[in-house]
């Protein structure tokens, strides 16, 4: 698979796969089933266990250059989320953009941190 379309791929599954597993906390007619910090909780987990998991395969892969890689997924990997939430999240959920950022958009900060910390890492051990 051609890396562009891999990065991309990834990406939309780092978003996807969350978003999925949030379904199975509302009740067919809208409401939450579980307390809203569990579910906040559950959806940091889900989505930063997925882009580990997700950055490792992606990173495994590569030869060289491990920061410059691992900047780039992270960088673009927020970007998809970013776009994929304004595009489908916040319609559904009717959130403002503040609110947005405020209790979901700051999160994705975390998977240019974690790709970086494993991308430097590897360049590291690998130099």
């Amino acid at each position: 698979m051609k890396k562009a379309l891999k990065i991309l791929l990834f990406g939309i599954i780092i978003w996807l796969i969350p978003f999925i597993t949030g379904f199975f906390f509302y009740t067919p007619d809208g409401q939450m089933s579980v307390d809203m910090y569990l579910f906040k909780t559950i959806m940091i987990l889900v989505g930063n266990f997925t882009g580990v998991i997700l950055a490792v395969i992606y990173l495994l892969k590569i030869k060289k250059n491990f920061l410059k890689e691992s900047i780039l997924i992270g960088l673009v990997w927020i970007l998809i989320n970013y776009i994929l939430d304004f595009v489908i999240l916040l319609p559904m959920s009717g959130m403002d953009t503040g609110d947005y950022f405020v209790q979901i958009g700051l999160r994705y900060l975390l998977l240019p941190i974690i790709s970086i910390a494993i991308g430097y890492l590897l360049q590291k051990k690998n130099s």
